[in-house]
């Protein structure tokens, strides 16, 4: 559900002959809070694990229970990897006819994964981990703003989709621009792949070159964001 609308609404601003044609980084950016807020929905039965960066802070913020914790992010992330390619497989198939009339390989690539304004892999690997830091950062502090003695709910459930939405929109809005923020390793990984394999016609290379960066940049960030939580955002109520 994720990729499926986030990747459609990027197909829907750049792909020639679309209605949303030219819709721009605003367009972009809500469509994929929305879809974020789709996917935190349908997501429930796994408290929403999205994305491998937010899993991996959790496990760092001590948020999963010691029993087969392994077994559990592995499944976790192996899933959101399949997800991300699913999605990206069913926007190529609603957007086909617009696949096919797109002359410019480089936005046929767009749709299905990121890329740097400006190509500096330093840069681009720092921005990815500062978008990717906030995103964890601010979804553990969700998790931990209650007070059970206050009667202050706490925790994803108690919130619901929508914050985590508001918030993807800000950091595209605030942090998207050098990167595209992937802020999610199976956001970029999955589709890059779905890119490679699929018969798009025109469609070049998947820059297998950088496509690192949006890997190991929000992993980095992630991780840091469970670890700081630990002192900067403690645990209050009982």
């Amino acid at each position: 559900m994720l990729l499926l609308l986030g990747a459609g609404v990027v197909a829907n601003a750049i792909l020639a002959r679309n209605k949303g044609f030219g819709g721009g980084w605003l367009l972009i950016n809500f469509g994929w809070g929305l879809a974020v807020f789709a996917g935190v929905t349908v997501a429930y039965s796994s408290g929403a694990h999205l994305n491998p960066a937010v899993t991996l802070g959790l496990l760092a913020a001590g948020a999963f229970s010691p029993d087969n914790v392994v077994v559990t992010v592995l499944v976790y992330i192996v899933a959101q990897f399949i997800g991300a390619f699913i999605g990206a497989v069913l926007t190529w198939l609603a957007y086909k006819q617009h696949f096919d009339a797109e002359d410019d390989a480089a936005a046929k690539l767009g749709v299905f994964s990121t890329g740097p304004a400006i190509r500096s892999y330093t840069w681009n690997l720092i921005t990815e981990i500062i978008g990717t830091f906030v995103l964890v950062f601010v979804v553990i502090g969700f998790s931990r703003g209650g007070d059970a003695d206050l009667g202050v709910p706490s925790g994803l459930a108690a919130l619901g989709a929508l914050p985590v939405a508001l918030l993807v929109v800000a950091i595209g809005a605030s942090l998207g621009g050098p990167t595209g923020y992937a802020i999610n390793p199976a956001r970029d990984l999955g589709p890059r792949i779905a890119h490679a394999v699929l018969p798009i016609r025109g469609k070049g290379g998947s820059d297998w070159s950088y496509s690192w960066v949006p890997v190991v940049g929000p992993i980095i960030g992630g991780l840091l964001a469970g670890w700081l939580s630990l002192v900067l955002l403690p645990a209050t109520g009982a």
